[in-house]
């Protein structure tokens, strides 16, 4: 059933695209001069909504919401601005940050937002006990790792410390040139204190705390309700420090995992933006409704995890037999769509850094390599099964996977899909074969894709562990300049190539439907201040 409060609108979109449908109008809602409030489809049922213990696209959208971290994205969406710093000093050899909070800056209870809550949720998502997927990106702060391994237990060694009430320092065992792009993901988000432990979340993750009765966020946007697998409406906040900038009245965020019916629903008004296009919508898109098709650069990587600990995925020949035998150019341009680009290592190219390294082999190669792990022909290789999230895109290129597989080397792999909360669970207890994955870059970083694959990290997901690969990492650090870092992310990307943890698979653009009343600053990252979201006039 359609919310209430979007009955108005749906219903002048709804007669709007009857009455021009034979037309080939462009399919785009009403926005509606007051209340101001953007329908989004969202991809899946997050997770949860705390910052320090989700990991995910639909989860980040919703939480740029409804927290702000000391920086942020500017109108652009790819400029940095102050969040709740209004500014920062960083030190001549670019180890220390002070970071200087706005007086201002209020949760959404209005009590202020203080340094101490920035280095107790930080102290939180380093507590060995939560296992926070996303700790491993405080590497760089002195005694962060010591911290979330347990061989460190005084928090006041590590290198975060609240100076004043107002005044957050960090201290760094090295120069980190990307920090600032890094601070703008939500793993290094506040949250409020008093709340999370009230519901006994300091310690666990999946606690009362994130309950519309009891949430309390500091962001442009407060929690007004949550209706699991319908909708989450966020309402601007009266206590956000730069609320008269909030040009929305309110974002309904919509779970559409299923992508026909998110295209529908753009297509009768319940959407002004999907997550994204089917595959097979692109085409009608792009010929009958061009000023809503949106096909756009994005910083991120389409691949598939193997899971290394189980037999025969274990053989790096099976592993790189299996990537081998599969046509990248035909899935990218037959089966995907939208201009992604083949990919054939794991991080996608920029101006800044392109991998040398590259997959290379035949299929003949492929077969050999079977056959040498003891399967000639595919025979007796046991049934595998590929686990992927539910959805349409995912689904058609599994099937062609599987059909690839079937042809090309004689072997059956099964197809199991998973709605993402279920998905994730799997991914992160090991419990698959192989899986989709893929990654979009949390910063414009090569890093944001190498620190992924560190022996232990909460986002790794393979049981894959490379001691060389680890050091090389952990050199960046140390290296004397931008051009000796990148050199060493080269390196470790051979190392992904040779031993392939994943099946790199193509390059993704973002292609999704956009109202053409709507100001969507895009940007690789596909990420939003909200504030600087608006209906055009």
């Amino acid at each position: 059933m359609l919310p209430r409060a979007l009955l108005p609108a749906f219903t002048a979109a709804l007669v709007l695209f009857t009455a021009t449908a034979c037309g080939r109008k462009e399919p785009a809602p009403t926005g509606g001069p007051a209340p101001k409030i953007l329908l989004f489809g969202n991809g899946a049922e997050p997770q949860d909504l705390d910052p320090q213990t989700v990991t995910g696209v639909p989860e980040n959208k919703l939480l740029n919401a409804f927290f702000e971290g000391l920086v942020s994205y500017g109108p652009t969406a790819n400029d940095t601005v102050g969040g709740v710093a209004e500014r920062w000093d960083i030190s001549a050899d670019g180890t220390v940050y002070n970071f200087h909070l706005r007086a201002e800056a209020k949760w959404s209870n209005g009590d202020p937002v203080t340094a101490q809550d920035f280095a107790r949720s930080y102290q939180r998502i380093l507590t060995p006990s939560l296992g926070a997927e996303y700790a491993y990106k405080f590497a760089p702060v002195i005694g962060a790792e010591d911290y979330q391994r347990g061989t460190l237990t005084d928090f006041s060694q590590v290198g975060i410390k609240a100076l004043d009430a107002r005044t957050l320092e960090i201290r760094l065992k090295h120069p980190v040139p990307y920090l600032l792009e890094a601070m703008k993901h939500y793993a290094w988000f506040p949250v409020h204190i008093a709340s999370v432990e009230q519901h006994g979340g300091l310690t666990s993750r999946g606690k009362a705390w994130t309950r519309v009765e009891n949430f309390v966020g500091n962001g442009p946007f407060v929690l007004k309700s949550w209706r699991p697998n319908q909708v989450i409406v966020a309402e601007r906040s009266s206590t956000y420090w730069d609320r008269a900038a909030v040009k929305l009245d309110a974002i309904h965020f919509f779970p559409t995992e299923n992508l026909d019916t998110e295209e529908r629903m753009f297509r009768t008004g319940q959407l002004h933006k999907t997550y994204e296009l089917p595959a097979a919508k692109i085409d009608v898109y792009q010929r009958d409704f061009p000023d809503s098709y949106r096909s756009d650069v994005y910083y991120g990587s389409y691949y598939f995890r193997f899971n290394v600990t189980r037999k025969p995925l274990d053989d790096v020949r099976v592993r790189r037999a299996l990537s081998l035998a599969i046509d990248r150019e035909s899935l990218a341009r037959n089966v995907v769509r939208g201009g992604q680009q083949p990919a054939y290592g794991m991080t996608p190219p920029t101006e800044k850094y392109t991998a040398r390294a590259r997959l290379t082999g035949d299929l003949t190669e492929a077969r050999r390599l079977l056959a040498e792990a003891g399967f000639p022909e595919g025979r007796g290789f046991p049934r595998i099964e590929l686990l992927y999230n539910t959805q349409d895109n995912h689904r058609r290129v599994c099937e062609a996977l599987q059909e690839m597989w079937r042809q090309n080397l004689g072997i059956e792999v099964g197809l199991i899909n998973q709605e993402w909360k279920v998905y994730l669970r799997s991914m992160d207890t090991l419990d698959y074969d192989m899986a989709r994955g893929g990654w979009i870059g949390d910063y414009n970083d090569p890093n944001s894709f190498y620190d992924t694959f560190v022996t232990g990290g909460g986002n790794n997901r393979t049981g894959w562990s490379n001691a060389r690969y680890d050091q090389l990492l952990r050199d960046t650090g140390r290296a004397p300049d931008e051009t000796a870092r990148m050199e060493l992310y080269q390196q470790m990307e051979e190392i992904i190539v040779q031993e392939l943890p994943i099946m790199p698979v193509y390059f993704y653009r973002k292609v999704y439907a956009l109202s053409p009343l709507v100001h969507w600053p895009a940007n690789p990252l596909d990420n939003q201040n909200w504030k600087f979201v608006h209906f055009k006039e």
